[in-house]
């Protein structure tokens, strides 16, 4: 459903009815003229602001658990809970590529840097996996530069930073993890604390200084990362936050 905001009066714009399962992701198209959304029901689908319909549909053989879009706004990158990625040409209208970092185990989340460089996964065994591209974007040339064993449980959310300077994994440890991606080293920088359950979701600020999450505990976070604490905290949810987002510019 997409509803238009205006201070108090909230008005559905339109629906966009064809999954038949949970909606697990969605993504917008950068100038917005499309979205992504990814279903337990094994399919991704695009779809045009200005009609309900659905413009492509894709078929997995397991319950999507998340799908982005390329910088380039050309590719899909998607995982499942079969443990696989894949990548989506959408010129080409196919799966172009597939990755299986460990067979049988839930790939939870996918990110990608905004200069479309690097591709990290995390999955339900608490390990990060990273890639890179020789030729930033081109998942033809792909190499598998580094795997880290960022929690001891599952990874709900792996988020680069704006800046590509840092990787934010949330678990259901009840912790976030900061990491410096410089250099594709990926060590730990710091553990954001005080989420009381499973955090499952992130998103940083423009210029990558804050963190916004979102946990089971009915509340959201906003984390000063210099310092790793939280300076505003978000507690007037009966159930459990899944979802965060940022509005927000760099200026």
């Amino acid at each position: 459903m997409l509803t238009e905001l205006r201070f108090s009066f909230n008005m559905q714009i339109t629906s966009f009815e064809g999954h038949s399962g949970n909606v697990t992701s969605l993504g917008f198209q950068s100038a917005g003229r499309w979205i992504v959304t990814g279903s337990e029901d094994g399919s991704i689908k695009i779809w045009d602001i200005r009609s309900p319909n659905v413009q492509r549909d894709y078929q997995l053989k397991a319950p999507v658990t998340d799908v982005i879009i390329h910088p380039n706004q050309g590719e899909l990158v998607s995982s499942d809970q079969n443990g696989t990625i894949k990548v989506w040409d959408l010129g080409e209208n196919k799966c172009t590529h597939e990755l299986v970092p460990e067979e049988d185990v839930a790939v939870r989340s996918v990110s990608m840097a905004i200069d479309g460089s690097i591709l990290v996964a995390g999955n339900n065994k608490g390990n990060v996996y990273v890639w890179r591209t020789k030729n930033k974007g081109d998942f033809t040339d792909l190499e598998a530069v580094k795997q880290v064993s960022a929690h001891k449980t599952y990874i709900t959310k792996c988020l680069l930073s704006p800046d590509t300077r840092s990787l934010a994994t949330c678990s259901a440890d009840h912790t976030v993890k900061i990491w410096s991606s410089i250099d594709y080293g990926f060590e730990l920088e710091k553990t954001l604390k005080g989420h009381q359950k499973w955090v499952w979701d992130a998103a940083f600020s423009a210029d990558s200084a804050y963190l916004v999450t979102g946990s089971s505990d009915c509340s959201a976070r906003l984390w000063d990362l210099s310092t790793s604490e939280t300076i505003r905290h978000y507690n007037g949810h009966q159930k459990a936050v899944t979802c965060v987002a940022l509005h927000d510019i760099s200026i």
